[in-house]
């Protein structure tokens, strides 16, 4: 597995540095540190997110993983959009949940992001699983599962299908917000990796943090709640933390020196300036 190195020194020293002089000094100088790069929905700072062109980028960009959001259509049919309605990044109206997967198939999902995008579709999980296991590890999250009963045993059967519950090298990893469902996909994933997803300051109390450690493998957080001891204490509960979503340089240097396992980010670059 690919690992990113940064130089360990103070934030206010290498915020100074030029992309050039941050991965020059990685390799030469300080303590290294070591953090894996996920493309958040695809590199979406680069291309429209969730779609082929968004997670091709993020492979192009040396990310460790792509993350993706898997919803369900009327029919049955898992795809892969983050918004619950098709609004926003399609030229579609409506919920998800009450569209045919031939109604979501239509949709351009790219024009939005530039017109080199145009006719970009939403994609269908076994798509993405098909075309990037094996060259990319993907983070796949559960949107809004209570929205969509028994989605969890339909990932599950994806995954067994292509031999992808019993990952090597935790390069798949399920994560939601929904706790209940992640305990279930716990139980039908004994061994693919688990996250839980929070920006709830009462999600990183010691007790909560046993208790999500008796199920999950990971404790991914908002930046904005992270702290030191907050690392210290998911490490401690045998958990690592996974950040999100970084669109900053300097957001991106704050989970560095905070010592973060994972930073989520739509621009891969901004965690490694070799990219």
């Amino acid at each position: 597995m690919r690992k990113t190195t940064l130089f360990g020194t103070g934030l206010a020293f290498t915020l100074l540095f030029s992309p050039f002089q941050q991965a020059f000094a990685a390799e030469t100088t300080g303590e290294l540190r070591q953090v894996e790069t996920v493309a958040h929905r695809g590199a979406s700072g680069y291309a429209p997110e969730n779609t082929i062109a968004a997670f091709d980028k993020g492979v192009e960009m040396k990310a460790d993983y792509i993350e993706i959001d898997v919803q369900r259509s009327k029919d049955g049919k898992l795809v892969i959009i983050h918004d619950t309605k098709v609004d926003r990044t399609t030229d579609g109206t409506g919920y998800v949940k009450d569209l045919s997967f031939d109604q979501i198939r239509s949709l351009d999902a790219g024009s939005w992001k530039g017109e080199q995008f145009n006719g970009e579709k939403i994609p269908t999980f076994e798509e993405v699983l098909d075309r990037y296991h094996g060259k990319i590890g993907i983070l796949i999250e559960l949107k809004s599962p209570e929205l969509y009963p028994g989605i969890e045993k339909m990932v599950a059967q994806e995954l067994k299908e292509r031999n992808l519950d019993k990952p090597q090298n935790e390069k798949i990893i399920l994560q939601s917000f929904n706790f209940d469902s992640m305990k279930i996909s716990n139980s039908l994933l004994p061994k693919v990796p688990i996250g839980v997803l929070t920006s709830n300051r009462a999600d990183t109390t010691e007790q909560a943090l046993k208790e999500f450690a008796s199920y999950a493998d990971y404790f991914n957080p908002s930046y904005g709640i992270v702290t030191e001891e907050l690392v210290n204490q998911v490490h401690a509960n045998g958990m690592k933390i996974h950040s999100w979503t970084v669109r900053s340089h300097e957001a991106a240097e704050f989970l560095l020196n905070m010592n973060v396992d994972g930073i989520i980010t739509d621009y891969p670059d901004f965690v490694d300036p070799r990219n």
